[in-house]
């Protein structure tokens, strides 16, 4: 008696006989299962005949699949493979093309079966569609039929395709690049030399020299989304193994049809993704490889780089030592971290050379933008001035980042950029053009040195904001990126912010409000502690020139400002050496920019970088005032906070908007965290001994990271 787990119930149809449900004994042999729905429709040679599923694929049943059928299957009498295999090759040879465009017909269809695959094959079926191929004497509806089945059948790996004639796959090539061919037959045949192509390079050069890109170029531009996918396909594999010229070569000629089509479906969307992909991934070999001090091409185009921003000629006239420090001076104007040896600065990978390739073709190609971009800075104080070097390393290393130069495709990946298929050198071209926009930034945030990193945060979000937006042309990118300006960074970022607000579940909203007083008194006491360390400040004389400095400091009582004179290098000075102070409690307001009185005296003939750092506050008897002009934009927000904090206002700086921001969405994190079952300590954990040396320490001084 069999186990009930080796019994399967299914039903057996077959056309104009009542279906059979029968109990389906794993165990028995299959022949005898099949003689036995024979018998019970009284059907005489069961060796005839054969089990297939009746829904979906309908795969042959057999030995090795046969543990696939589940319980309620239905299953179909029908042709044994065999008996099928030879029919249909019998009527593919008939004298009467009915028969033939039926058999082949059929054929095209239980050709995907791999059983009935094998018992064709056996006889030489594949190969009589070969000779009906090279013969071409069919129409056009028997040759869909024929090229259809003859593909189902190699899909199945049992035959090379390195078996076939050069005649075949020259006939194949000539359904392609005809011109007026019909579209089902071009389809296949784009799907065959495909399969050609990706199976050795020896089919690969065949194809090659019988299709041409700008036939395969040709059938992207027509209506048929069939053809256009397979086509591409096609391009594809081709290009997997050509050179770099060939894959331009494609770049360029696919470039019409990417501006002038409004829209590209998923499957075009991917194959142009990963052309891309390939493209620029030449670029890897550079952007991997460091900098090598001792090669002297290099070391030429760095000194190129250097003589190309400063001009001089008697360099030659000069002694060794003075040349080297001229040639130190200008690196350093040039933003290079390491002055004497600035190939240092590019030994890290990524970007490597890559960095020194875009930095030299921005001075090749646009000379007049790039002495533009180094002299404007040169010209600048030194903590103000955007640093030509770094910030370019930095930026190639972004775009090697934002273009995945390096990454393999991924499978599904299909976020191409069209401004790809408009340029030559994308990546060099991108990097002009971003190179610029960083110096305008800079500007626009009234950067330091250490506000580098922000900067750079800010540039690439320029950057990926625009391309997200797919512009088709340089031209477009350019005007858009710089459309892009800081403010309107920081208004895109806002309205994200108010909207992941609105998204909140109403208990973490209401957190959050309980949050905000907690940690406004946190910046409040940290804007009171800066004051009480004090800051260096400049006066500025009548003729708008750097006179003395002078320090203020608050009092750790926080009841009195002391101030007074001080030396560019002293350090902080102490209340006790600080000549005068003003009473907290007699300052009566706190006034901002043009409003204050040193601003007022000389209207008109301050720059915006002074007015935005100016501020003032009122004291004692009328008319009375303390002038501020803060070093930087982080000092004038401390300061102005602090002084509102100590007036009993509300703090209003962009800087403390930020770290009420940063500082809440810690703190909800650290809230909403799954801490059950994990002890936190009351007491701090005991700081480790020191180390007994510091050799696994990395010098950053001279790298970005």
């Amino acid at each position: 008696m069999p186990q009930q787990k080796d019994i399967v119930k299914i039903a057996i149809q077959m056309p104009g006989a009542y279906p059979q449900l029968i109990q389906l004994d794993q165990k028995k042999p299959l022949s005898a299962v099949i003689k036995e729905v024979c018998d019970g429709w009284n059907l005489p040679g069961p060796d005839n005949y054969a089990l297939q599923y009746a829904d979906g694929v309908q795969t042959y049943i057999t030995e090795s699949n046969r543990l696939d059928i589940k319980n309620g299957c239905i299953l179909r009498l029908t042709k044994a493979p065999g008996r099928c295999a030879e029919d249909l090759y019998k009527g593919i040879q008939s004298s009467d093309s009915g028969v033939r465009c039926d058999s082949l017909k059929e054929l095209a269809n239980v050709s995907t079966d791999v059983t009935f695959a094998q018992e064709f094959i056996s006889r030489d079926g594949h190969l009589l569609l070969v000779k009906i191929v090279e013969d071409a004497n069919e129409s056009n509806v028997i040759m869909t039929h024929t090229l259809t089945g003859f593909m189902e059948l190699m899909d199945h790996g049992i035959v090379s395709w390195e078996n076939l004639s050069s005649v075949f796959i020259k006939k194949i090539a000539s359904f392609v690049n005809a011109k007026l061919t019909d579209a089902s037959i071009q389809q296949v045949s784009l799907d065959i030399l495909e399969s050609m192509v990706l199976s050795s390079h020896g089919l690969f050069l065949q194809v090659k020299q019988e299709v041409t890109m700008e036939r395969l170029i040709a059938h992207l531009q027509v209506t048929n989304q069939q053809i256009q996918t397979k086509a591409m396909a096609l391009l594809m594999a081709l290009l997997q193994t050509a050179g770099d010229s060939d894959r331009q070569k494609c770049v360029f000629l696919l470039q019409n049809i990417i501006h002038s089509s409004g829209s590209v479906q998923d499957e075009m969307a991917h194959y142009l993704y990963v052309l891309q992909s390939v493209t620029l991934n030449h670029l890897e070999a550079r952007m991997r490889t460091p900098m090598d001090c001792y090669s002297q091409e290099q070391r030429d185009t760095l000194h190129n780089l250097r003589q190309a921003a400063f001009e001089n000629e008697s360099e030659n006239s000069l002694s060794n030592e003075r040349r080297r420090s001229l040639c130190a001076k200008e690196f350093k104007k040039l933003g290079f971290s390491n002055n004497s040896n600035p190939g240092q600065d590019l030994v890290r990978t990524p970007p490597g050379l890559l960095a020194l390739d875009t930095m030299f073709y921005f001075a090749a190609r646009y000379p007049d933008a790039y002495s533009r971009f180094v002299l404007e800075n040169s010209s600048r104080e030194d903590k103000h001035e955007c640093p030509f070097a770094r910030s370019s390393i930095q930026l190639t290393l972004i775009l090697c980042e934002i273009l995945r130069i390096g990454e393999p495709p991924s499978e599904t990946g299909s976020d191409y950029h069209p401004v790809f298929f408009s340029q030559d050198r994308l990546m060099e071209e991108l990097f002009c053009v971003c190179i610029q926009l960083l110096n305008k930034t800079w500007k626009e945030m009234r950067a330091t040195q250490e506000d580098f990193d922000k900067v750079m945060q800010v540039v690439r979000e320029q950057i990926t904001r625009t391309l997200s937006s797919k512009p088709t042309s340089l031209e477009l990118f350019k005007n858009k990126v710089n459309a892009l300006n800081y403010g309107e960074i920081l208004k895109l970022r806002q309205t994200e912010r108010l909207h992941q607000e609105e998204t909140l579940a109403p208990p973490v909203l209401e957190l959050k409000e309980r949050l905000k007083p907690e940690l406004l008194e946190l910046i409040r006491q940290q804007r009171l502690n800066r004051l009480c360390q004090g800051t260096m400040f400049r006066k500025i004389s009548s003729r708008r020139r750097q006179d003395k400095l002078w320090y203020c400091r608050l009092s750790p009582n926080h009841k009195m400002l002391h101030y007074g004179d001080a030396e560019e290098d002293t350090d902080n000075p102490t209340v006790e050496t600080l000549q005068k102070k003003i009473p907290v409690a007699d300052i009566k307001g706190l006034l901002t920019g043009k409003d204050c009185p040193h601003m007022k005296e000389n209207k008109g003939k301050h720059n915006k970088e002074v007015l935005d750092s100016a501020f003032s506050i009122t004291y004692d008897v009328e008319e009375a005032s303390l002038n501020f002009i803060a070093p930087s934009r982080t000092d004038f927000c401390l300061w102005t906070d602090g002084l509102s904090v100590l007036l009993g206002r509300e703090m209003s700086s962009e800087s403390m908007r930020s770290e009420l921001e940063i500082l809440l969405s810690m703190e909800i994190k650290l809230r909403l965290l799954d801490l059950e079952n994990v002890p936190i300590p009351d007491i701090a954990p005991v700081v480790p001994k020191p180390p007994s040396n510091y050799n696994f320490c990395y010098d950053f001084s001279q790298t970005e990271q």
